[in-house]
Protein backbone atom coordinates (compact mmCIF):
# COMPACT_ATOMS: atom_id res chain seq x y z
CA UNK A 1 0.00 0.00 0.00
CA UNK A 2 1.46 3.37 -0.96
CA UNK A 3 2.01 6.28 1.50
CA UNK A 4 -0.64 8.25 -0.37
CA UNK A 5 -3.23 5.58 0.40
CA UNK A 6 -2.27 5.44 4.09
CA UNK A 7 -2.62 9.18 4.60
CA UNK A 8 -5.68 9.87 2.43
CA UNK A 9 -8.15 11.55 4.79
CA UNK A 10 -11.55 9.99 5.50
CA UNK A 11 -14.68 11.62 6.90
CA UNK A 12 -17.15 9.13 8.42
CA UNK A 13 -20.68 10.58 8.34
CA UNK A 14 -23.48 9.00 10.37
CA UNK A 15 -27.08 10.30 10.28
CA UNK A 16 -29.03 9.72 13.50
CA UNK A 17 -32.69 10.00 14.39
CA UNK A 18 -33.65 8.66 17.82
CA UNK A 19 -30.88 6.07 17.91
CA UNK A 20 -30.30 5.99 21.68
CA UNK A 21 -30.57 2.17 21.65
CA UNK A 22 -27.62 1.60 19.29
CA UNK A 23 -25.48 4.71 18.82
CA UNK A 24 -23.22 4.21 21.86
CA UNK A 25 -22.26 0.68 20.79
CA UNK A 26 -21.69 1.81 17.20
CA UNK A 27 -19.39 4.63 18.24
CA UNK A 28 -17.46 2.51 20.76
CA UNK A 29 -16.83 -0.06 18.04
CA UNK A 30 -15.95 2.54 15.42
CA UNK A 31 -13.54 4.40 17.74
CA UNK A 32 -11.85 1.13 18.69
CA UNK A 33 -11.33 0.27 15.02
CA UNK A 34 -10.01 3.73 14.13
CA UNK A 35 -7.87 4.18 17.25
CA UNK A 36 -4.43 5.31 16.16
CA UNK A 37 -5.50 5.89 12.57
CA UNK A 38 -4.44 9.14 10.96
CA UNK A 39 -6.57 11.54 8.95
CA UNK A 40 -9.95 10.26 10.18
CA UNK A 41 -12.90 12.24 11.50
CA UNK A 42 -16.36 11.14 12.62
CA UNK A 43 -19.32 13.43 12.02
CA UNK A 44 -22.78 12.74 13.43
CA UNK A 45 -25.66 14.52 11.69
CA UNK A 46 -28.37 14.39 14.33
CA UNK A 47 -32.09 15.13 14.19
CA UNK A 48 -33.09 13.24 17.34
CA UNK A 49 -35.67 14.06 19.99
CA UNK A 50 -34.63 11.25 22.37
CA UNK A 51 -31.43 10.85 24.44
CA UNK A 52 -29.17 10.51 21.41
CA UNK A 53 -27.73 14.08 21.70
CA UNK A 54 -26.78 13.47 25.35
CA UNK A 55 -25.08 10.18 24.49
CA UNK A 56 -23.11 11.81 21.68
CA UNK A 57 -21.51 14.21 24.17
CA UNK A 58 -19.62 11.27 25.66
CA UNK A 59 -17.66 10.61 22.47
CA UNK A 60 -14.89 12.50 20.60
CA UNK A 61 -16.99 13.14 17.51
CA UNK A 62 -18.23 16.21 15.68
CA UNK A 63 -21.99 16.71 15.97
CA UNK A 64 -24.12 18.86 13.72
CA UNK A 65 -27.83 19.37 14.25
CA UNK A 66 -29.97 18.92 11.18
CA UNK A 67 -33.55 18.74 10.09
CA UNK A 68 -34.92 15.20 9.91
CA UNK A 69 -34.47 13.37 6.60
CA UNK A 70 -31.61 11.07 5.64
CA UNK A 71 -30.65 12.98 2.46
CA UNK A 72 -30.75 16.31 4.32
CA UNK A 73 -28.75 14.94 7.22
CA UNK A 74 -26.12 13.29 5.03
CA UNK A 75 -25.60 16.51 3.07
CA UNK A 76 -25.35 18.49 6.31
CA UNK A 77 -22.63 16.16 7.54
CA UNK A 78 -20.82 16.29 4.20
CA UNK A 79 -20.73 20.10 4.31
CA UNK A 80 -18.70 19.88 7.52
CA UNK A 81 -16.42 17.13 6.22
CA UNK A 82 -12.76 17.81 5.54
CA UNK A 83 -11.84 14.36 4.24
CA UNK A 84 -10.77 13.52 0.71
CA UNK A 85 -13.01 10.46 1.01
CA UNK A 86 -16.54 10.51 2.41
CA UNK A 87 -17.86 7.38 4.11
CA UNK A 88 -21.60 7.32 4.83
CA UNK A 89 -22.55 4.83 7.54
CA UNK A 90 -25.88 3.98 9.19
CA UNK A 91 -26.13 4.17 12.97
CA UNK A 92 -26.97 0.47 13.28
CA UNK A 93 -24.24 -0.78 10.94
CA UNK A 94 -20.69 -1.75 11.92
CA UNK A 95 -17.88 -1.69 9.35
CA UNK A 96 -15.22 -4.42 9.15
CA UNK A 97 -12.00 -3.85 11.08
CA UNK A 98 -10.18 -3.28 7.80
CA UNK A 99 -12.65 -0.73 6.41
CA UNK A 100 -10.21 2.20 6.26
CA UNK A 101 -7.60 0.13 4.43
CA UNK A 102 -10.27 -1.35 2.16
CA UNK A 103 -11.66 2.04 1.18
CA UNK A 104 -8.30 3.75 0.74
CA UNK A 105 -6.95 0.86 -1.31
CA UNK A 106 -10.02 0.90 -3.56
CA UNK A 107 -9.68 4.64 -4.17
CA UNK A 108 -5.95 4.23 -4.81
CA UNK A 109 -6.83 1.65 -7.48
CA UNK A 110 -9.10 4.15 -9.22
CA UNK A 111 -12.48 3.28 -7.75
CA UNK A 112 -14.12 6.62 -7.03
CA UNK A 113 -17.17 5.21 -5.22
CA UNK A 114 -18.57 1.98 -3.89
CA UNK A 115 -19.91 0.02 -0.96
CA UNK A 116 -19.26 -3.06 1.14
CA UNK A 117 -21.01 -6.37 0.97
CA UNK A 118 -23.24 -6.97 3.95
CA UNK A 119 -24.35 -9.55 6.45
CA UNK A 120 -26.85 -9.26 9.27
CA UNK A 121 -26.35 -9.76 12.99
CA UNK A 122 -28.74 -12.73 12.68
CA UNK A 123 -27.51 -16.05 11.29
CA UNK A 124 -30.93 -17.27 10.25
CA UNK A 125 -30.61 -18.90 6.77
CA UNK A 126 -33.00 -16.37 5.23
CA UNK A 127 -30.99 -13.43 6.59
CA UNK A 128 -27.76 -15.06 5.41
CA UNK A 129 -29.29 -15.42 1.94
CA UNK A 130 -30.22 -11.73 1.84
CA UNK A 131 -26.66 -10.83 2.76
CA UNK A 132 -25.24 -13.20 0.12
CA UNK A 133 -27.06 -11.31 -2.62
CA UNK A 134 -25.25 -8.05 -1.78
CA UNK A 135 -22.17 -9.22 -3.68
CA UNK A 136 -23.95 -8.80 -7.01
CA UNK A 137 -23.95 -5.53 -9.04
CA UNK A 138 -27.74 -5.27 -9.21
CA UNK A 139 -29.78 -2.24 -8.15
CA UNK A 140 -32.22 -4.50 -6.31
CA UNK A 141 -29.31 -5.72 -4.15
CA UNK A 142 -28.17 -2.24 -3.14
CA UNK A 143 -29.08 -0.22 -0.07
CA UNK A 144 -27.74 2.31 2.38
CA UNK A 145 -27.14 -0.40 4.99
CA UNK A 146 -24.12 -1.50 2.95
CA UNK A 147 -22.61 1.93 3.65
CA UNK A 148 -21.23 4.11 0.87
CA UNK A 149 -17.82 5.59 0.15
CA UNK A 150 -16.88 8.10 -2.52
CA UNK A 151 -14.30 10.70 -3.30
CA UNK A 152 -15.29 14.09 -1.92
CA UNK A 153 -14.72 15.68 -5.32
CA UNK A 154 -17.18 13.25 -6.95
CA UNK A 155 -19.76 13.97 -4.26
CA UNK A 156 -19.54 17.67 -5.08
CA UNK A 157 -19.67 17.05 -8.83
CA UNK A 158 -22.93 15.12 -8.64
CA UNK A 159 -24.49 17.57 -6.19
CA UNK A 160 -24.66 15.27 -3.15
CA UNK A 161 -27.84 13.56 -2.05
CA UNK A 162 -31.15 14.68 -3.55
CA UNK A 163 -32.92 16.41 -0.66
CA UNK A 164 -36.30 16.29 -2.42
CA UNK A 165 -36.29 12.53 -1.83
CA UNK A 166 -37.66 11.23 1.46
CA UNK A 167 -37.04 7.65 0.40
CA UNK A 168 -34.68 5.82 -1.99
CA UNK A 169 -32.09 8.59 -1.72
CA UNK A 170 -29.38 5.90 -1.57
CA UNK A 171 -30.43 4.26 -4.83
CA UNK A 172 -30.76 7.67 -6.49
CA UNK A 173 -27.21 8.72 -5.67
CA UNK A 174 -25.80 5.34 -6.75
CA UNK A 175 -27.59 5.70 -10.09
CA UNK A 176 -26.05 9.14 -10.55
CA UNK A 177 -22.62 7.84 -9.60
CA UNK A 178 -22.92 5.10 -12.21
CA UNK A 179 -23.58 7.71 -14.89
CA UNK A 180 -20.03 8.96 -14.31
CA UNK A 181 -18.01 6.00 -13.08
CA UNK A 182 -18.13 2.33 -12.15
CA UNK A 183 -19.62 1.59 -8.73
CA UNK A 184 -17.31 -0.79 -6.88
CA UNK A 185 -18.44 -3.50 -4.44
CA UNK A 186 -15.76 -4.37 -1.91
CA UNK A 187 -15.21 -7.99 -0.87
CA UNK A 188 -15.32 -7.33 2.87
CA UNK A 189 -18.61 -7.01 4.75
CA UNK A 190 -20.34 -4.62 7.10
CA UNK A 191 -22.57 -6.02 9.81
CA UNK A 192 -25.99 -4.44 10.02
CA UNK A 193 -28.84 -4.86 12.48
CA UNK A 194 -31.73 -7.16 11.59
CA UNK A 195 -34.04 -5.27 13.98
CA UNK A 196 -36.42 -4.13 11.24
CA UNK A 197 -36.74 -7.70 9.98
CA UNK A 198 -37.50 -8.92 13.50
CA UNK A 199 -40.18 -6.26 13.86
CA UNK A 200 -41.76 -6.57 10.41
CA UNK A 201 -41.07 -10.19 9.45
CA UNK A 202 -38.18 -11.52 7.37
CA UNK A 203 -40.20 -12.24 4.25
CA UNK A 204 -42.71 -9.41 4.63
CA UNK A 205 -40.07 -6.70 4.98
CA UNK A 206 -38.07 -7.92 2.01
CA UNK A 207 -41.23 -7.93 -0.10
CA UNK A 208 -41.94 -4.35 0.99
CA UNK A 209 -38.41 -3.29 0.06
CA UNK A 210 -38.77 -5.03 -3.30
CA UNK A 211 -42.03 -3.18 -3.91
CA UNK A 212 -40.37 0.15 -3.13
CA UNK A 213 -37.58 -0.62 -5.61
CA UNK A 214 -40.20 -1.40 -8.25
CA UNK A 215 -42.19 1.74 -7.48
CA UNK A 216 -39.03 3.83 -7.80
CA UNK A 217 -38.07 2.17 -11.09
CA UNK A 218 -41.57 2.82 -12.46
CA UNK A 219 -41.40 6.49 -11.52
CA UNK A 220 -43.87 6.63 -8.63
CA UNK A 221 -43.92 9.96 -6.81
CA UNK A 222 -42.39 10.39 -3.37
CA UNK A 223 -45.79 10.89 -1.76
CA UNK A 224 -46.98 7.44 -2.86
CA UNK A 225 -43.74 5.75 -1.90
CA UNK A 226 -43.60 7.40 1.51
CA UNK A 227 -47.23 6.45 2.17
CA UNK A 228 -46.48 2.84 1.22
CA UNK A 229 -43.48 2.82 3.58
CA UNK A 230 -45.46 4.20 6.52
CA UNK A 231 -48.32 1.75 5.95
CA UNK A 232 -46.14 -1.34 5.60
CA UNK A 233 -42.91 -0.83 7.52
CA UNK A 234 -42.62 -0.11 11.23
Amino acid sequence: MSPQTITKSVSIIIPTFNEEAVIANTLKTLLAITDGSKEVEIIISDASSDRTPDLLKEFPVTVCRSEKGRAVQLNAGARMAKGEILYFLHADTLPPKTFLEDIRSAVEQGHKAGCFRMHFDDNHPIMSLYGWFTQFPLTLCRGGDQSLFMEHTLFREIGGFNETLRIMEDINIINRIEQRTRFHILESEVTTSARKYHKNGMIELQMSFGTLHLMYALGFDQESMTRFYKENIR
